[in-house]
């Protein structure tokens, strides 16, 4: 636990810092620009605390040279010092969920939900210090994740940021995630951030940004207890939910902010906001300021309207809606981690000794992500067709057989993610790991299997499932009631993103998966489904038709995973984090009083 509010170190060097600040300055380092609307020389100008990039928020060079000049830039602004300048280095946050994944030529991980199921602490660990080292590749301090959403229903477009349905997983990776991030806090290390506090995974319907409705005790047993260990592992900072507890906005609740987290948990670093997190709190944002600040958040993710942020900010000290000493308190915080951090002793980027490393995407970091993959396989029906043999005669189909984009899914180079080979620098479709191992199999040339003949063909491999989302783009949504229904209850304005569908039922959602199952089979070629997705769905036809079926969530850029298990190089071992659904119980989780999924949490077969 880093208690760095009680370290005298640390505090005497904050109280110094403090005495010489002026109101502007302080209000300068609680606030967090977007790079694309903050250049260094206004970064300097405002004394800003942070800059971040939002999810495809990059530099024309969209490599670790191209981010490491930027980033070189604004600390240079920030740590010069004149008589109006503290020269105060600047914090450089973002996304690196599933590696760094905003960069070309990144290792790309799978996404938590198959880590979760690959459920190998050791390897989570090693996962994040590899993250840690892409991310100080491109000359970048802070990190948003972990994520520890227990998430709870799967038509929550987020799921795939979940490692599990139930606590105790969680809050075992969440220790391992932010050691392997933080480690001893050295020039080797980032900023590990938990988000999003709290109950994100638990909203009614899975609604993203939605309400979580919990009694405490329910809130504590499920959602709490990964954050328990957040910060017993000593993570500094955490970000507020844009969700709501039974109809309270997060954002604004300083029951959970300040009594709850703050207090009772003792947590000591920066409580961040989510992008515009505190925008939703009411019509009127130069009212939404104050709530936010009152309610106990210390830093402001205002990527776009920053400068009205910090004029209303002041215009409520003016005026004393907001007081001094909650303004002290956050910097002193935003302070403390800084120094914890060794922020003002690093060198600038330009000069720092994993900048532009030779490690970034380097082959043993894609070695660990390849292990990642084939650890997080989950088969969930063989009838004695698996393991293949290397020399059988394999049609290879699906949409998502030979593109790096699917598998990756979203928050990958973009926010939603991208769709074919072009944008993943350095990666392995699952067509091109098949193929490396098995020289007669062949890519179907459209990918929808027609040309599947028992003469030219043993088996056929159907890559089939989801297409890239992220956040409330992919919630699934049945209809507009559930936004009414979850929506009335909340205080505050509710975002409302398009869905990404109306249905978990995969046939629905993607028909042309099983009209590609069926083009083959009923040709008399045995199939072999694997299934890309972010979340399980409803699978009764693709699977009733399929003589093997592989949930691959989303694999991430090293699809060579896919094929060491397919040959029998090694033995599937994953085993289900999320129960998964049937067409009569779309909504199950473990614990459920009528628990009756169509594979319950842990199942896993394997070839022995």
């Amino acid at each position: 636990m880093n208690k760095v509010l009680q370290n005298k170190s640390i505090q005497q060097k904050v109280d110094d810092l403090l005495s010489k600040m002026t109101l502007e300055q302080k209000i300068g380092q609680m606030t967090q620009a977007d790079r694309m609307t903050c250049s260094p020389e206004e970064a300097k100008q405002y004394h800003l605390g942070s800059i971040l990039s939002s999810a495809g928020s990059c530099p024309d060079d969209n490599s670790p040279k191209g981010w490491v000049e930027m980033n070189d830039a604004y600390w240079q602004a920030s740590t010069d010092q004149d008589t109006q300048h503290l020269g105060i280095p600047i914090l450089y946050g973002l996304d690196a969920i599933h590696g760094n994944n905003n960069v070309k030529g990144a290792t790309i991980f799978p996404h938590n939900i198959g880590l979760g199921a690959a459920n190998n602490p050791k390897l989570i660990k090693r996962i994040a210090e590899i993250t840690s080292k892409e991310v100080l590749a491109t000359g970048v301090d802070w990190a948003f994740a972990p994520n520890l959403a227990v998430a709870r229903d799967y038509h929550w477009g987020r799921s795939y940021e979940s490692y599990a349905e139930v606590p105790s997983l969680v809050t075992l990776y969440s220790n391992k995630m932010i050691d392997g991030l933080q480690g001893n806090l050295s020039q080797d290390n980032i900023l590990a951030c938990a988000k999003h506090w709290v109950g994100d995974g638990g909203t009614q319907y899975g609604v993203d940004q939605g309400d979580t409705i919990l009694n405490w005790d329910e809130l504590q047993a499920t959602h709490i207890q990964p954050y328990k260990a957040a910060i017993k592992a000593g993570v500094l900072s955490i970000m507020v939910s844009f969700s709501s507890w039974n109809g309270d906005k997060c954002h604004a609740h300083e029951f959970l902010l300040v009594d709850t987290l703050k207090q009772k948990m003792a947590f000591d670093g920066i409580l961040i906001s989510d992008m515009q997190g505190i925008d939703y709190l009411e019509d009127d944002f130069y009212l939404a300021v104050a709530q936010g600040v009152n309610a106990g958040i210390d830093m402001f993710m205002v990527p776009r309207n920053w400068p009205l942020f910090i004029e209303n900010l002041l215009s409520h000290i003016a005026l004393g809606t907001v007081s001094i000493s909650r303004i002290d308190d956050a910097v002193r915080r935003i302070l403390s981690v800084k120094y914890a951090f060794g922020l003002f002793d690093k060198p600038r980027p330009a000069l720092r000794k994993w900048s532009n490393h030779a490690s970034f995407g380097s082959e043993e970091h894609r070695q660990v992500a390849r292990k990642a993959v084939r650890k997080s396989l989950v088969l969930l029906k063989n009838n004695n067709i698996l393991p293949l043999s290397k020399n059988a005669r394999i049609l290879v189909a699906g949409k998502n057989a030979h593109n790096l984009g699917h598998q990756c899914g979203g928050f990958t180079i973009t926010w939603q993610g991208v769709s074919g080979n072009d944008e993943i620098e350095g990666g392995t479709s699952i067509w091109q790991g098949i193929k490396q191992v098995a020289t007669k199999a062949q890519l179907s040339v459209n990918g929808d299997g027609i040309e599947a003949t028992p003469e030219m063909h043993d088996v056929a491999l159907v890559v089939i499932g989801e297409t890239p989302y992220a956040e409330g783009m992919g919630d699934i949504r049945g209809n507009d009631k559930v936004i009414t229904e979850s929506g009335a209850q909340i205080h505050g304005q509710v975002k409302v993103l398009r869905a990404s569908g109306d249905s978990l039922e995969l046939n629905k959602l993607y028909p042309e998966d099983l009209q590609t199952i069926k083009n083959i089979s009923s040709k008399g070629v045995p199939v072999i489904a694997i299934l890309v997705s972010g979340r399980p769905l409803i699978i009764e036809p693709e699977l009733d038709r399929s003589s093997a079926f592989i949930a691959a969530w989303l694999p991430g850029s090293e699809g060579q995973g896919v094929s060491d298990v397919l040959f029998g190089d090694y033995d599937f071992t994953g085993k289900l984090s999320f129960s998964w659904p049937q067409l009569s119980q779309p909504k199950v989780n473990k614990g459920d009083k009528n628990y009756n999924p169509l594979f319950p949490y842990g199942f896993g077969l394997t070839y022995s």
